[in-house]
C-alpha cells in the first residue's frame, strides 16, 4: 500500500477590517491566537497558528484588516496585509454580509492577479437572507471569477468543516515547516502583550485604546500561578490618569 505524502502549506487570511478574520482564525486552529474586540483595527500584527497531524501542517496567518494608512502604524498593518498575497499556497479573502464588494477596489484588484487559489468566504451569513446571499454570490462571482465561494459562519461554525477540507485538498505536497508540535511562531510574551490590548480596546473608549501598548518585562511560570509585570505605554501625559483611573481602579480592571 503507498504511503500518503505528507502536505505542507501557508494558508493567509486577509479581508478588511471587522469581517470575522481573527474569529475564523480561531475556529479554524482550535484556539485563541487572535483576539477579538467590536472595534475595527484590532489586530496590528501577522499572527501565525499551526495545526499539526501525522498527514499535514496548516500554517495560518491571521492580518490586519486592509484599510487606507493615515499614519504609521497603518501604514506597517496595510504591509503585513500586502505581505500575505505573496507567500500563499492558499489565500483566504474573508468578507461578511454587510460590506460593499467596491471596498478597498485597490487591494482586491491586487487579489485579482495571484495565480494560486483563492476561496471567497462570506461570512454571517445568519445576518441576512438567503435572496440576498444569492445576490452576493453572483456580485463576488462576477468580482473574482476564479475564486471558489463559500458563504460561512465563523462564529456560529456554519461550513468551516468544508473550508478546512478544501485548504487540505489544495495544500502542496511537503515537510513540514515547523515543529509538529508547534502552535504558533509567537512566543508567550507575545500573546500576553495581546491579551492586555484586548482589554485596553475592550474597556475604554475612543481613541485611548488605539493609543496603547503593552511591554512585558517579567514573566514567571510558577506551580500555580503565573507572574506578569508589564508597562502601558501611552501616546500623550494626559491619557494616563484615563488609564489608571480614580485611584486606580481603571487599571485594576485592565490587570
Amino acid at each position: 500500500m503507498q504511503q500518503q505524502k505528507h502536505r505542507s502549506g501557508f494558508v493567509n487570511i486577509v479581508g478588511n477590517p471587522n469581517v470575522g478574520k481573527s474569529t475564523l482564525m480561531n475556529r479554524l486552529v482550535g484556539e485563541k491566537l487572535s483576539i477579538i474586540t467590536p472595534k475595527s483595527q484590532t489586530t496590528r500584527h501577522r499572527i501565525i497558528g499551526i495545526v499539526n497531524t501525522p498527514e499535514y501542517q496548516v500554517v495560518y496567518s491571521d492580518t490586519p484588516g486592509v484599510l487606507r494608512p493615515n499614519y504609521k502604524l497603518q501604514e506597517q498593518m496595510l504591509n503585513f496585509s500586502l505581505s500575505a498575497l505573496d507567500d500563499a499556497d492558499v489565500l483566504l479573502y474573508v468578507t461578511d454580509v454587510v460590506e460593499k464588494t467596491d471596498k478597498n477596489d485597490e487591494f482586491l484588484s491586487k487579489v485579482q492577479r495571484l495565480n494560486l487559489p483563492v476561496l471567497l468566504l462570506i461570512n454571517k451569513i445568519d445576518q441576512t437572507t438567503q435572496t440576498e446571499l444569492e445576490k452576493m454570490v453572483d456580485t463576488w462571482h462576477e468580482m473574482l471569477p476564479d475564486a471558489e465561494i463559500y458563504p460561512i459562519s465563523a462564529l456560529n461554525n456554519f461550513s468551516i468543516d468544508r473550508v478546512q477540507k478544501r485548504i487540505l485538498e489544495l495544500l502542496p505536497e511537503s515537510p513540514p515547516y515547523f515543529e509538529k508540535d508547534a502552535l504558533t511562531d509567537k512566543p508567550a510574551r507575545f500573546f500576553v502583550n495581546e491579551i492586555i490590548r484586548e482589554k485596553a480596546l475592550l474597556l475604554y473608549q475612543k481613541e485611548v485604546p488605539y493609543s496603547i501598548e503593552a511591554i512585558v518585562e517579567e514573566f514567571k511560570e510558577e506551580t500555580d500561578i503565573i507572574r506578569i509585570r508589564a508597562i502601558i505605554l501611552v501616546e500623550r501625559d494626559t491619557q494616563k490618569g484615563i488609564v489608571i483611573g480614580h485611584k486606580g481602579e481603571s487599571l485594576k480592571r485592565l490587570g
